[in-house]
């Protein structure tokens, strides 16, 4: 049975998503910077995340962004195959949620029209916006904005087959530590293992949105998610780049079947914050 949804609905909830995800850390990331800032050795690094969670408290007490850079507005969005949109076309009131979002919330407009000209768009649209259409009658909105500073240091290699299961995570561990302070630690580091260049690398930005508490349900993946941590860890960046050995909160890796001549590889880095929001429809 076909399920009819307005889209000033989606405008209204991108709108909510985007002031929402730029205030509040989800929950999962709170409880793993404050886990990190008990177990972390290095004196300057358990000081560096106690200011971390100071600046999460003074965010939400006075109503003011987490972090300066509100980012480029990436949405994930899963549509059942029993819904009917109404109204406006379906990305323009994505985008109008986001614009009404980043000025209604006072939040900084950080994108440029053109790559090389440069010229604000005054309202952070367009949106990046990445569609699936899955069985239901449901929709399900995943917005996560995704500040540069990390997202410079994202990766993509095109490994070959023979580099195996060592060739991934090499690539990790190299893109980490070229990486080290630039992407604001400790991070996050979503991870793409499979498909083709540009499949590998929404894969590492979708692992990102990921629950940091959940592992792979693939049981080789799960261990190399644990095994990435802690070799991470053990690289001595730290909390802002200054030691220590909370350098990540979290690996998460997601895999896609892929070509008998390629093995590709996307590390998607993400800072601290690693802002996303999910809502059904």
């Amino acid at each position: 049975m076909i399920r009819n949804i307005d889209t000033k609905i989606i405008t209204e909830n991108i709108k909510e998503m985007c002031i929402e995800a730029n205030h509040y850390l989800s929950k999962d990331m709170e409880k793993a910077l404050k886990k990190a800032s008990e177990t972390e050795e290095s004196e300057l690094g358990k000081k560096i995340l106690g200011q971390l969670m100071d600046n999460l408290d003074i965010a939400d007490k006075e109503m003011i962004p987490i972090c300066q850079d509100t980012g480029m507005a990436v949405i994930f969005m899963e549509i059942g195959q029993d819904v009917h949109f109404e109204g406006d076309v379906l990305e323009d009131a994505i985008n109008e949620g986001v614009r009404l979002g980043y000025t209604e919330g006072y939040l900084r407009k950080s994108v440029v029209k053109d790559p090389i000209l440069r010229e604000n768009t005054k309202d952070n649209t367009p949106a990046i916006i990445h569609y699936s259409i899955v069985a239901g009658d449901q929709v399900k909105i995943t917005f996560a904005p995704k500040g540069f500073g990390s997202e410079n240091m994202s990766r993509v290699f095109m490994l070959k087959p023979a580099d195996g299961i060592e060739g991934v995570k090499n690539a990790i561990l190299t893109a980490v530590a070229d990486a080290g302070p630039n992407a604001c630690p400790p991070m996050v580091v979503g991870v793409g293992v499979g498909g083709d260049f540009e499949k590998a690398a929404i894969m590492a930005k979708q692992a990102l949105t990921r629950n940091v508490e959940e592992h792979s349900a693939i049981p080789y993946v799960c261990d190399l998610e644990k095994e990435m941590l802690e070799k991470i860890n053990k690289l001595g960046i730290g909390p802002g780049g200054l030691g220590g050995r909370t350098t990540a909160l979290a690996v998460n890796i997601n895999t896609y079947p892929t070509h008998i001549a390629g093995l590709p590889v996307a590390i998607n880095i993400c800072c601290h914050v690693n802002r996303h929001v999910i809502r059904k429809i």
